[in-house]
């Protein structure tokens, strides 16, 4: 038998095509090509109905060879038209000749020419119409040469591309799950078990194969090919047996970017991605449903199984049936729990598909779709952005084992405020992580989050590792050990990583959201983050100087917290490096310091705050910001509501611990010599008290020390001193009293404060007072009632030792003073310093404009004020001290001095013995 080669098949070509019809298909003019077609045709009809392949295919081969693949452009636009012709003369019996027919008509799509690129269009629209189901065969070629066409320059080519494009989208819509080849099945170049359980295997359409050629297309930039896209991602996504969005990973991010697109394309990716997010949700739905019918079905089965067994009086035994085995298999050794994602995938083998359920059999890799989202959460493109937070949202919900693991990610993209998707992110973010159980034992915190395909929930790894064919691995899952399945899955450490990055965010909001997940965090797993060692804490400390009082206040209640739920190291630590920022930072100190301290006052034991700083500023080198400190200590504790109860500890002093208490506050209030009277004064030790103003002499007098003894007489005239002030009205009892005031009105010069000091003093001995105080029981047992304290007030605190180390202390600073003094520069920069500092605690002394007062003391203490308002402190003293300005000021200074008393009733109280005189001589 004579064999027949390709050259013999190209000679009987030759032979068969008639000259005329070669002159024909090379003809320029398009009528005569068509007619040569037309007998090309008829050839091919006759050789077919004859059964004569050779023929056809010498004929084919000949079209091919000489003329599709032409140099000639005519010879080539013959060469389509009579492929076509023959296509069309074989009709059902193309498939066989599709080989031979498909590729050069595919290699036109690329030509140079648009009429040969047009012409190929029209080819393969004949050619498909023909074939149907079989065209889908070469879906990915003729996918792919349709994609360039469709951003062709020439609209004749766009047209003709699109005809075509209607015509394999109905074919694909109509047979691509159901239409085999009746050739022999394709070879798959992609593993076909990727694909969900619903898709037939065996089609001439192959989806998993055609994934990989999406993705490489879907990074196009062109919006027409965009368009033309996610057209086709619409049609496919439209049929229900391929699951198009269990293969959604591949193509996500490509279609992400489609938002940005400024043409129409980026409507049609929204709606395409809302119905991908839809198709999920369902899927959910739908798992959440057989597994709840499993359970039924199981217990169904068990209780049937529990009468058979009572019924006979027999033990079922492990090889009675496949619903044991199948019990069996799908329990957890570790705790007993049932896996009914397993009962009720087990259910469905091997009794058929059975009706189609939508979302039924999807696989849906979780994973991977929020390691592609991520990236785009932080997009510059707010489209994308808003798509990406929306999607997380939802997967808050469908997909929690994945999120939980994905939060420290997710943290930075929830926590931004200019959108009203990441606010909601961030509350269910937030409420998840909440409601996640806690794992106490801190020995199996999980691994720090990779980005590996690996790193995936426990939920999702038997639907990955499926997805990839490790069916093995997949069987492997369920005999982890138990210790695995105990491990935490939030990983504390990397979320409160990302969390404090957000302190350098520019927005507000967002800082204050970090500190609020913190606060829930430290609540819900103290143990687990913010350690002190840790980089953490300094900071948080950092973060007191922010701008933002929210902020502030948001830090100060996280710090409060981790004190009071760690030791006392922690502590301990805590005050130490307040202090050194406050050292450091004398700006935060002026302003935000009050704010500071009474928040942590508020928030922990306020008894504990001050004798840690008092044991700390004790032993303070920097005898200056000592000084500073404890102004703005006492100024706190005599002054704020906050304090209130510390203050009733101070004034009995009968206790032994409440004279600890004092003796420490003494020891580092020594530093500033006013503070330190006030605390006597506080503490009613007038006796000590009096004899502190006798080392007021030997100390220098300063401005400073002028302003702040100013200020003490505008707090003795403030509620905290009520009580002092109505024990000037039993001198007797309080004999020292008086000797501390008028010893206070003696180192002030002629200024308002000494006419008010001056005023209080001269109306309560001018009232005759002395002299009407009866000689009584009461008397005698007050006397009495004081006598028996003294001793134990005596006992418990050595007043002389106190003395003798403020003597000390104050010796201290006034050699630091001299040894200033002998260095020009540093007497000038250190005089600059005090100076600056000495202005900014006129404005200081009281809380600061962020933390308000209480209304009670606030109102009392500005009424007395009011009398000064025309005058800085400053100028107050200032005026005290020029002779000029002190001759002119004692009597009006006296008079408003008189009237701004809190009593109200100023007016009828006599303001000096010889003008009550000449007052009651006038009556």
């Amino acid at each position: 038998m004579k064999v027949r080669t390709r050259k013999n098949i190209r000679t009987e070509g030759k032979q068969i095509l008639s000259a005329q019809i070669v002159r024909g298909l090379n003809d320029k003019a398009y009528e005569k090509r068509k007619a040569a077609a037309l007998e090309v045709e008829k050839l091919i009809r006759e050789y077919s109905a004859s059964k004569e392949t050779d023929r056809v295919r010498a004929i084919l081969d000949k079209l091919v060879q000489d003329f599709a693949y032409s140099v000639n452009a005519n010879a080539r636009n013959g060469g389509l038209i009579g492929l076509a012709a023959a296509s069309i003369a074989l009709g059902p019996d193309v498939a066989a000749y599709l080989d031979d027919i498909v590729p050069p008509v595919l290699a036109c799509f690329a030509d140079q020419d648009s009429r040969v690129r047009y012409y190929a269009c029209e080819s393969m629209y004949n050619i498909a119409k023909v074939s149907k189901g079989e065209i889908l065969r070469y879906f990915n070629e003729v996918f792919d040469a349709m994609s360039k066409l469709a951003a062709d320059s020439e609209l004749s080519v766009k047209n003709g591309a699109e005809l075509l494009d209607r015509l394999i989208k109905d074919i694909v819509a109509e047979q691509s799950t159901t239409y085999v080849s009746i050739l022999a099945h394709p070879s798959l170049s992609h593993d076909d078990s990727m694909g969900p359980v619903s898709m037939p295997r065996t089609t001439a359409f192959s989806l998993p194969r055609f994934i990989p050629l999406l993705s490489e297309r879907i990074r196009a930039k062109n919006p027409f090919t965009r368009s033309f896209l996610v057209s086709w991602i619409t049609v496919l996504d439209s049929i229900p047996d391929l699951e198009l969005v269990s293969f959604l990973p591949d193509f996500l991010d490509g279609l992400l970017q489609f938002l940005s697109d400024p043409s129409d394309v980026k409507y049609s990716t929204s709606t395409v991605l809302a119905n991908f997010l839809a198709e999920i949700r369902e899927a959910v739905e739908v798992k959440e449903q057989q597994k709840q019918q499993s359970m039924k079905n199981y217990f169904i089965e068990q209780q049937k199984l529990s009468e058979t067994a009572s019924d006979t009086g027999e033990s079922i035994k492990d090889g009675d049936g496949d619903d044991v085995t199948l019990v069996k298999s799908s329990i957890n050794s570790a705790d007993g729990d049932i896996n009914w994602d397993a009962v009720s995938l087990s259910e469905t083998e091997g009794k058929g598909k059975g009706s189609w359920v939508p979302g039924q059999g999807v696989i849906i890799n979780y994973t991977r779709i929020v390691e592609i989202l991520m990236p785009h959460l932080s997009s510059h493109e707010e489209e994308i952005q808003a798509t990406a937070l929306k999607w997380i949202n939802e997967f808050i919900t469908l997909a929690k084992d994945v999120i939980i693991a994905f939060t420290p990610q997710l943290i930075s993209a929830c926590c931004l405020p200019i959108r009203t998707v990441a606010v909601e992110v961030n509350r269910n973010l937030y409420k998840l992580i909440l409601e996640t159980p806690t794992n106490t034992n801190p020995s199996f915190q999980p691994p720090p989050y990779t980005s590996n395909l690996s790193s995936t929930s426990p939920v999702d790894s038997p639907v990955l590792l499926t997805h990839m064919g490790n069916h093995k691995e997949t069987n492997s899952i369920n005999t982890l050990p138990s210790i695995y399945e105990q491990a935490d899955p939030f990983d504390y450490q990397e979320t409160v990583k990302a969390l404090v990055h957000q302190f350098k965010n520019d927005h507000e909001e967002t800082r204050v959201a970090s500190l609020d997940w913190l606060l829930m965090l430290h609540k819900k797993a103290p143990k687990k983050i913010l350690a002190i060692d840790d980089g953490t804490f300094p900071v948080l400390l950092k973060t007191l100087s922010d701008k933002s009082e929210e902020v502030v206040k948001r830090d100060l209640q996280l710090l409060a917290q981790l004190s009071s739920s760690s030791e006392d190291e922690f502590f301990t630590r805590f005050m130490v490096d307040l202090l050194k920022l406050f050292r450091t930072d004398r700006r935060l100190l002026e302003s935000r310091g009050s704010l500071i301290i009474r928040h942590l006052c508020l928030s922990l034991n306020s008894e504990r705050i001050y004798r840690t700083f008092a044991e700390i500023l004790e032993r303070e080198e920097d005898i200056e910001f000592a000084s500073n400190m404890v102004q703005n200590l006492n100024s706190i504790l005599i002054t704020t509501p906050e304090l209130s109860d510390l203050r009733k500890r101070l004034k009995n002093l009968e206790t032994k611990d409440e004279q600890m208490l004092f003796t420490a506050l003494y020891k580092s209030w020594c530093h500033n010599p006013v503070s330190t009277f006030s605390l006597c004064l506080l503490a009613q030790a007038y006796e000590h008290a009096a004899n502190l103003l006798q080392s007021f002499a030997d100390l220098e007098i300063t401005v400073n020390l002028l302003i702040q003894i100013d200020k003490l007489v505008q707090l003795i005239e403030s509620p905290v001193f009520t009580y002092l002030r109505l024990q000037l009205l039993e001198p007797e009892k309080y004999p020292y009293l008086f000797k501390c005031l008028y010893g206070l009105l003696m180192l002030l010069p002629q200024s308002s404060a000494f006419a008010s000091l001056k005023n209080r003093l001269t109306s309560v001995s001018s009232m005759g007072f002395l002299h009407l105080i009866p000689k009584s029981t009461h008397t005698t047992d007050t006397k009495r009632s004081t006598t028996k304290a003294a001793p134990t007030k005596e006992d418990g605190i050595k007043f002389q030792d106190l003395l003798t180390h403020f003597r000390a202390v104050q010796a201290k600073h006034e050699k630091t003073r001299e040894q200033a003094s002998q260095s020009p520069g540093r007497l000038s920069s250190s005089q600059v310093a005090r100076n600056r500092h000495g202005r900014s605690r006129d404005k200081s002394i009281f809380p600061s404009s962020n933390s308000t007062l209480s209304s009670s003391t606030h109102l009392a203490t500005n009424k007395h004020i009011g009398s000064n308002s025309q005058s800085s402190p400053h100028s107050g003293t200032s005026s005290g001290i020029t002779s000029s300005r002190s001759k002119r000021r004692p009597s009006a200074a006296s008079n408003t001095s008189a009237n701004s008393d809190h009593g109200g009733n100023s007016s009828s109280r006599p303001q000096s013995p010889p003008i009550n005189n000449k007052r009651s001589t006038k009556k």
